[in-house]
């Protein structure tokens, strides 16, 4: 039986330990293995997964059949609140991105611990918030953007300043993922990041993508279609 604690999760930082201890005793614990599915759209579990170690993604995918990457959760953080929330079905699939140490908390005792916790509730108002604001900005480049610019805007977005000058995007996502988060294909990705190393303001170093030129990288990102 796998078991570890919460003291890592964000939302349950107002929780005292032993509060958190408790709370661990009656969710269910399991590791995943990178790319092995964690939970199906079309699933009936409600429960909340809080992600102890590792990285998730959140995708769905479209009646071609074509991957749309919603976001990639890090540890700290939880998901699935919003099925446990409703009732209603799973809206997206969440898949694992690296090993992974999920608590699952089923939605009743879930609702329990938001009625007995209001600071939790509100903390989680806040997630749900930042999430729709995240999904009208995507909206908005959707309508406004070509492809190669909602690629540069996404690289504009994870990447990281350096102290020296300059960002630095690390992990660089696979072209696939990459294509996903913005809703284009994994060749138009490719051209883009080959683009952006031809005209000198990136370069690649392993799995990182060196921003060399952040302004420029914005300014294509600005050159609406």
């Amino acid at each position: 039986m796998v078991t570890a604690d919460l003291d890592g999760i964000r939302l349950l930082a107002p929780l005292r330990p032993e509060q958190r201890q408790a709370l661990a005793a009656r969710c269910a614990w399991r590791r995943y293995r990178p790319g092995e599915p964690i939970l199906d759209r079309d699933s009936d579990n409600r429960d909340v997964l809080f992600l102890v170690s590792g990285r998730v993604r959140v995708v769905n995918y479209a009646a071609s059949g074509r991957e749309i990457a919603y976001a990639v959760i890090e540890a700290g953080a939880h998901v699935g609140e919003l099925a446990a929330l409703d009732g209603e079905p799973r809206s997206a699939s969440v898949e694992a991105l690296d090993q992974c140490l999920i608590a699952s908390l089923p939605s009743g005792p879930f609702h329990e611990l938001l009625l007995a916790h209001p600071e939790l509730a509100v903390a989680m108002l806040k997630t749900l918030a930042r999430v729709i604001r995240r999904t009208d900005v995507r909206i908005a480049e959707l309508s406004v953007m070509g492809a190669m610019q909602r690629v540069y805007r996404e690289l504009s977005r994870l990447a990281r300043p350096l102290p020296g000058g300059g960002s630095v995007v690390s992990p660089l996502p696979t072209q696939e993922a990459l294509a996903a988060l913005v809703g284009t294909t994994r060749e138009t990705a490719a051209r883009a990041l080959g683009q952006l190393a031809r005209a000198g303001i990136t370069r690649r170093r392993g799995r990182e993508l060196m921003i060399l030129n952040p302004d420029a990288l914005e300014a294509l990102s600005e050159q609406v279609s």
